[in-house]
């Protein structure tokens, strides 16, 4: 959530970022600045009628006990009416404080200088391209066909189960899921991050936090008889860890990571783009957290998109980096970074990873804060990143590495797999 006091000094800059995001709602600046008006001069009014109501009661007690009950009485009456127009006041300012929360929950996060203008994937700025596409062989299948040839994701099985949505892994299918995991999370800790397990359900306050509330409560599995919601990556948990937290300036960068499964619904999803393991309802992913100094926030976004790149590398796929404009942004993001992997059998990119920069659209929610050196308190700020979601990792790894007698394991994996081909 954007900070008030930034909105109203800098009304044509916010103005301006907004229309990099092709913001369809620029009247909400105006409406927040008139409200925040009509919330100080409220504020101000109850303060100096709160003010004189003290020292009216300051005043009785002086005049009654130097027998002037007279004038006492007289003052006591004009402290009746003012505790009444206090109460108008109050109630004044609560309308006011709600009608501006829900304007300030509207708007979105104002894109980083470098973030370009646009409103479609298709205007988002290719940043790098790494590796050739993969040369496959003249009978090479997709793998939603790969995964029934050699037994190891079950669609039908998991429709029966639960839904579409949910395969059901199998023998090595399973096992290179699993080695994924741990090879991502070996290779998280090695950088420093520490890693959790976190609940997989979250409160309101949680999903209000990172802005999943009130912008996807549509997308999110909810539980209505506890209002708990199966989380939709593990960013909303781990960040949440810091909710109403003062961190010491030194503590800073808090740096985590965190295996889950995650859970989205999807909905409005269909179409060839979608099927096997390209969109799903619930997957595994490797998220990683930091909580930085607000110096150092797009110095770390840079390291954290190249450390997934490095995964990428390390697992020999055919990958592309790409800057995403404004309008393709996430709600709470600043800058973000896609990885997209190649994929030769379906012709086509794949999203597997996402690396943010929120600055304190976060942190301002969660009232995540630092104290500096000097002993000033400020918003942190905070970052996040797949690395990696697994689903279009492991379709990459069936249709890229196949050949026509077997699917090779890249090598990284093998020593997780105890495998190096499936056939």
């Amino acid at each position: 959530m954007l900070q008030v006091n930034y909105i109203r000094e800098n009304r044509e800059k916010v103005l301006e970022r907004l229309g990099v995001r092709n913001f369809k709602q620029p009247e909400l600046v105006d409406e927040i600045i008139k409200l925040d008006e009509e919330r100080r001069q409220t504020q101000t009014s109850l303060d100096n009628l709160s003010a004189i109501a003290n020292a009216n009661a300051k005043q009785v007690g002086e005049l009654m006990r130097s027998g002037k009950k007279e004038e006492a009485e007289a003052i006591k009456a004009e402290t009746t009416s003012n505790k009444e127009h206090i109460k108008t006041l109050s109630d004044q300012l609560n309308v006011v404080e709600q009608h501006l929360y829900n304007a300030l929950v509207q708007l979105p996060n104002l894109p980083g200088e470098l973030v370009p203008a646009g409103a479609t994937p298709e205007e988002n700025e290719v940043v790098l391209t790494h590796g050739a596409p993969a040369e496959l062989h003249g009978k090479a299948l997709p793998h939603w066909e790969l995964t029934t040839k050699y037994d190891i994701i079950d669609f039908e099985l998991g429709t029966k189960i639960t839904g579409a949505g949910f395969p059901v892994y199998k023998g090595k299918g399973a096992r290179l899921q699993r080695a994924l995991i741990n090879f991502f999370l070996d290779r998280a800790t090695e950088q420093g991050y520490r890693e959790m397990q976190v609940p997989l359900m979250i409160n309101e306050a949680s999903g209000f936090g990172t802005g999943q509330l009130p912008d996807k409560e549509g997308q999110m599995y909810h539980s209505t008889v506890d209002n708990l919601f199966l989380i939709p990556t593990a960013e909303v948990p781990v960040t949440n860890l810091y909710r109403d937290v003062i961190l010491k300036e030194e503590e800073l960068p808090v740096k985590n990571t965190a295996y889950t499964p995650c859970f989205r619904r999807e909905a409005g999803s269909y179409g060839a783009h979608v099927r096997g393991l390209n969109r799903l309802h619930q997957f595994d992913k490797v998220e990683l957290v930091q909580v930085v100094h607000p110096d150092k926030s797009y110095e770390v976004l840079e390291e954290m998109s190249a450390y997934v790149q490095s995964l990428l590398k390390d697992l020999g796929l055919h990958f592309r980096v790409l800057r995403l404009c404004g309008g393709d942004m996430g709600f709470t993001s600043a800058m973000t970074y896609d990885m997209e992997v190649w994929s030769a059998a379906q012709q086509r990119w794949l999203e597997v990873s996402s690396v943010s920069n929120f600055e304190s659209f976060q942190t301002n929610r969660l009232k995540l804060r630092f104290k500096g050196n000097g002993g000033k308190t400020q918003l942190a700020h905070t970052l996040n990143g797949s690395a990696l979601a697994l689903p279009r990792i492991v379709a990459a790894i069936l249709e890229n590495y196949q050949t026509e007698d077997g699917i090779i394991i890249p090598e990284v994996l093998v020593k997780y797999t105890g495998f190096d081909r499936i056939d």
